[in-house]
């Protein structure tokens, strides 16, 4: 595991850096960024490119526009983050300028949203939809993947920008809802509420394939 080194603290013993939550290693980083050290930025957007690409992904369904937009959130974070103190999580900011970007982006452009079917896997136990899709996924493959695709995605355009949001958040990036509340400045409530409303939502429109 690699150790960190500030120029506001002594160099951490691979010890101490092992002690250190993952919400304190990046509050390290973003001080030696905000002290001027540019090239430190370099090493948060290697820990959360592939996070912020896929949530952007499947938000969008569309590879160039997921790479513009984790661009382009990448970018305002790096703008904006003399204004981070570390009140939150970093990734939790992050997300929130990532989710922000892409909203502004599918109202702008009136673009129809997509899941990346392919993102779904068997780690994603907490869904009954997601989960027997994927069990069915498994079992008939060759036949089944383009059509739960397209139903799949069929089904998520439905659902309002928001329940996208935490559908993606919690069933695909595993986030908890208290995590997803503070991303989205929604009360935890209000996020359980969402989820739930567009599992009931995908429920009915994917009915003949819970059976």
């Amino acid at each position: 595991m690699a150790t960190f080194s500030t120029s506001a603290t002594h160099e951490l013993s691979p010890a101490e850096n092992a002690s250190l939550s993952e919400r304190d290693k990046d509050w390290i980083v973003v001080q030696e960024v905000q002290a001027g050290n540019v090239a430190a930025y370099d090493l948060l957007v290697q820990k959360y490119r592939e996070h912020i690409f896929s949530v952007i992904y499947n938000m969008t369904g569309n590879r160039e526009d997921a790479s513009d937009l984790a661009q382009d959130t990448f970018i305002k974070a790096f703008q904006a983050i003399e204004r981070f103190q570390g009140k939150s999580a970093f990734f939790t900011w992050l997300y929130r300028i990532g989710i922000n970007t892409t909203m502004s982006f599918l109202k702008k452009n009136s673009r129809r949203r997509f899941i990346n079917y392919e993102t779904i896997n068997e780690e994603v136990e907490t869904n009954e939809i997601i989960e027997r899709l994927t069990a069915k996924n498994r079992t008939e493959k060759g036949l089944l993947v383009k059509e739960l695709q397209e139903k799949l995605n069929e089904s998520l355009q439905k659902l309002s920008i928001k329940q996208r949001t935490v559908v993606v958040l919690h069933e695909i990036e595993g986030l908890e809802h208290a995590e997803i509340a503070e991303i989205t400045k929604a009360s935890i409530g209000t996020v359980r509420s969402r989820l739930h409303y567009a599992k009931q939502q995908l429920r009915a429109y994917l009915k003949e394939y819970l059976v």
